[in-house]
């Protein structure tokens, strides 16, 4: 998964804002969730709607916040790492509303994100992951492309998580690491 990712600054020298941070990660998170999207289909799996296409991104995003979390917990006080990770996950409820309201018309869609991602969330927390090279476990993958599986259409559904979590995961996690070390957020390997 090739993509071009926004890490750099254009004023190197001004302190960098949480915000503008928490714009970025989210920016890049939607890029690299899009691509991931575009796999999914390009491998012929089943997605029928914009808002089954959704949903995957829902799924993508709040595997993005958890590695993210899981990440921070390290790095950051308690403090930062929850202003952080309620800061990302708002503006990538925003994302959601936006694109879900274009697809889908007008509603709420932000806080059906939210509930989402908190029941996501308290899923992942229960999984592995592994503290030496920052990365989820097996159990961690597995529910990950459990979650993905149960968006799309039935047609696939026993093929696409063994995709999900052998070629999917780590081409979205690659990416989405050398981010978080540009932003300082993940210590470089």
């Amino acid at each position: 998964m090739r993509i071009r990712l926004k890490t750099k600054w254009n004023n190197q020298t001004r302190e960098v804002s949480l915000e503008d941070t928490v714009s970025v990660l989210a920016f890049n998170a939607w890029k690299l969730g899009m691509q991931a999207l575009l796999e999914i289909e390009n491998q012929n799996f089943q997605t029928d709607t914009q808002m089954q296409r959704m949903a995957v991104m829902e799924e993508i995003m709040a595997f993005l916040v958890h590695v993210l979390d899981r990440i921070a917990y390290t790095q950051l006080d308690e403090a930062d790492r929850q202003q952080l990770i309620s800061r990302f996950a708002l503006k990538l409820a925003d994302h959601i509303q936006d694109n879900a309201r274009d697809f889908a018309g007008a509603g709420d869609y932000r806080n059906p994100f939210i509930n989402k991602l908190n029941e996501r969330l308290a899923d992942y927390a229960e999984s592995s992951w592994d503290e030496v090279t920052q990365q989820p476990g097996f159990s961690m993958g597995l529910s990950f492309g459990q979650h993905i599986t149960a968006s799309l259409g039935p047609r696939d559904q026993q093929w696409v998580l063994d995709y999900i979590q052998r070629t999917l995961m780590p081409e979205l996690l690659e990416p989405y690491r050398r981010v978080l070390e540009r932003l300082g957020l993940l210590a470089t390997q």
